[in-house]
């Protein structure tokens, strides 16, 4: 795997360096008072820049106020030290802190963790996502003597199976969802309308990743989930405008609405709010469903 960071700004490549101390200092501390072995001894093995910053086509854009994340695969050595909440939610927030403040870190930084037997096994299977980081990442840390399996490409036919098969479980589970968002609205359940949409949002983006990749990182977090989306497809980027207060707070009612919608009694969320959430998901909805069929057509085509 490559190892240059030379086609990036010497900005972006000191903000990596102290991202990569970072999370490299985080793990440290979150095991080191760990009592079970296993967890104690545990081993951070890879650290990988994928996705846009890696391809040397990110984002910046301070005018529309986008900007590509450092997209981060961080490899352990087995799947318990995968917990995000308990492992690295610390350094994520960190991350964040750094990034609001502005003082150093200026681009987001996203991480999906998996252990070394997970990313080989995937690798073996051919899915694309890591057979895309195995071939265009760029290893920022690494332990010796812990190598990525090789690819093995799926044949076509299978392809397109699985492709299709992920697409229309994940497509039809969110449009579920999206229709009990419309009848709770209809009811004035706000809440509960709330979090069917925050459900049909989040099938809709695994959906996508799914028949585009075979692969969707296992989070309900829909800052990542949106984010690694707009990666695949940057037109995305227009589902969701943030230049008013209310667009900017009705996306935050949306994020918030996996847990608050249905444990706290302080969240709140109007029928208008509601509404343009609906809308926005339903463009969401349209373009996945117009990028999953293209996807399917191209791998038919391949068969013939």
């Amino acid at each position: 795997m490559n190892k240059r960071l030379d086609h990036l700004p010497s900005a972006k490549r000191r903000q990596l360096k102290w991202v990569v101390d970072t999370v490299r200092d985080g793990f440290a501390e979150a095991i080191a008072q760990r009592t079970a072995p296993r967890l104690r001894d545990g081993k951070l093995l890879k650290i990988i820049l994928f996705g846009s910053h890696a391809r040397s086509d990110w984002v910046s854009d301070p005018i529309g106020r986008y900007f590509s994340d450092f997209d981060l695969l961080i490899v352990v050595d087995h799947a318990d030290l995968t917990d995000f909440p308990e492992f690295w939610s610390k350094t994520d927030g960190i991350l964040l802190d750094a990034l609001i403040a502005g003082d150093f870190l200026r681009t987001p930084v996203s991480l999906i963790v998996h252990d070394i037997d997970d990313v080989n096994q995937q690798l073996e299977l051919g899915r694309y996502f890591f057979m895309d980081i195995a071939r265009e990442g760029i290893v920022l840390f690494e332990e010796p003597g812990h190598p990525f399996a090789e690819a093995k490409p799926l044949t076509p036919q299978l392809a397109l199976e699985e492709s299709q098969n992920y697409f229309e479980d994940w497509f039809n589970s969110a449009n579920q969802f999206f229709d009990m968002y419309r009848i709770m609205l209809e009811r004035g359940e706000n809440n509960i309308a709330a979090f069917q949409l925050h459900q049909a949002t989040e099938r809709y983006y695994h959906a996508l990743f799914l028949v585009l990749t075979l692969y969707s990182p296992k989070t309900h977090n829909l800052n990542q989930l949106r984010k690694l989306a707009e990666e695949l497809d940057n037109t995305l980027v227009e589902i969701w405008p943030n230049d008013t207060k209310f667009h900017k707070r009705c996306y935050e009612l949306l994020r918030e609405a996996y847990v608050k919608a249905r444990y706290s009694r302080h969240y709140r969320i109007t029928a208008e709010e509601l509404a343009w959430l609906g809308e926005r998901v339903g463009m969401l909805r349209d373009r996945v469903r117009a990028l999953g069929e293209a996807r399917l057509a191209a791998l038919r085509a391949e068969i013939v």
